[in-house]
């Protein structure tokens, strides 16, 4: 019999609720991908993180593109290199 997954690798479902920030979605996805990872989870559950960890893909991408495109404006729609001359 398999050992059970730890807390972090816990069911999550498909449905829940966005994180309040980019940075408590990439955790959680960075959890996500650890228990899909470790092989231990059933097939349901593989489908469930699957979907659970798409939908905080898209969020964390969301939240990028908005803050990308805060910068063009502020920059006056030029982004200008990080480094100094």
């Amino acid at each position: 019999m398999a050992k059970s997954p730890s807390s972090a690798a816990a069911p999550v479902s498909a449905a829940a609720a966005l994180p309040a920030s980019y940075e408590a979605a990439l955790q959680e996805l960075e959890g996500l991908v650890d228990s899909l990872e470790s092989g231990q989870l059933p097939l349901d559950q593989l489908l469930t993180g699957y979907q659970r960890g798409a939908q905080l893909l898209k969020f964390c991408r969301d939240k990028l593109e908005a803050v990308e495109t805060q910068i063009k404006v502020l920059e006056g729609s030029e982004l200008k290199s990080w480094t100094q001359e």
